[in-house]
């Protein structure tokens, strides 16, 4: 999500986590450095993910304007240089899914890709033709996982993906919400359905997910994607022209989007995240938080009570 300005109000905040400093114990194994690239598994298969994907809503909706399409090009030749593999798109996301289209054509490094999206529509026959479009307009023989996106007539597309799963035409199946809706709706089918994926928000802001859905995620082995990690940009705007803490360096992060990346990918039900952006330094910022130390448990509470104390 775009950085914007700063609004008032979470200097306690600021100044609480600011002044946490050397009492937080981060732990044996966490030594600053770059490191290998973070990965978590998949728990259906074992396959491995890096732990920041990438989004695409709004930043990947442009038209036909030559130079809005180089800069997302520019934008995935980074994310795939920096060890990006999770894309994730939809058809509610305007033409997001045609300008991936066009810039995977244009990088030889898209081997990594992982393609991941939705689809948003009512009944099975339109469910069908929209996830083969999706296909088409990603430019690739076969989508790695398909998700309903916020639930949508979730009855009618479950059984589908089911299908196609089995067939081959898909490898994952999966369903979304956002901005903390439909949290009880969710629970049940976790408990219900065989899930490979599940794609909630959550951030240091927002971290009703931690009660009962990422513990449960976990207990019935599904993977964890993470929308608005950046709470929409409003934490960018609590933080803006406000130095990292000095604690910072130990996990390494040079900026503030790596700290609330590695916030997120540290909670061990979580596989990966997937910040969108417009721009190539940050996208820089946010591949950052691929490499080295995580928050352990102690700083990841004392981060939250920091939050909450506001």
């Amino acid at each position: 999500m775009e950085r914007k300005p700063r609004t008032p109000g979470r200097r306690a905040f600021l100044a609480r986590l600011g002044g946490l400093g050397a009492a937080l114990w981060l732990g044996p194994g966490l030594a600053a450095g770059p490191g290998p690239i973070i990965t978590r598994p998949i728990p259906a298969s074992g396959e491995t993910l890096p732990v920041i994907g990438m989004g695409t809503w709004i930043t990947f909706d442009v038209g036909s304007d030559t130079a809005e399409l180089a800069t997302r090009v520019a934008i995935l030749r980074t994310f795939f240089a920096r060890g990006g593999a999770l894309i994730d798109s939809s058809p509610m996301y305007g033409r997001a899914e045609a300008t991936l289209g066009y810039c995977l054509k244009r990088i030889p490094e898209a081997d990594a890709l992982f393609s991941a999206t939705k689809v948003w529509t009512r009944g099975r026959a339109a469910g069908s033709r929209q996830m083969e479009r999706s296909r088409g307009l990603w430019g690739v023989a076969r989508l790695d996982l398909m998700q309903v996106h916020n639930l949508l007539d979730r009855e009618t597309h479950l059984p589908v993906l089911k299908e196609w799963k089995a067939e081959g035409r898909i490898r994952y199946l999966g369903v979304t919400t956002s901005h903390g809706r439909r949290h009880a709706e969710l629970e049940r089918l976790l408990r219900t359905e065989p899930l490979d994926f599940v794609q909630v928000t959550y951030n240091i802001a927002d971290r009703e997910a931690e009660a009962r859905l990422l513990p449960l995620a976990a207990e019935r082995g599904i993977a964890v994607i993470i929308n608005r990690p950046f709470q929409g940009g409003r934490l960018f705007r609590a933080v803006h022209g406000r130095p990292l803490p000095d604690w910072a360096a130990e996990i390494g992060c040079v900026n503030w989007a790596q700290l609330f990346l590695k916030f997120i990918v540290s909670h061990p039900a979580v596989t990966v995240a997937i910040p969108a952006t417009s721009q190539v330094a940050h996208m820089e910022e946010n591949m950052g938080a691929l490499r080295g130390a995580l928050p352990d448990a102690a700083l990841r509470r004392r981060m939250a009570a920091a939050f909450e104390a506001l």
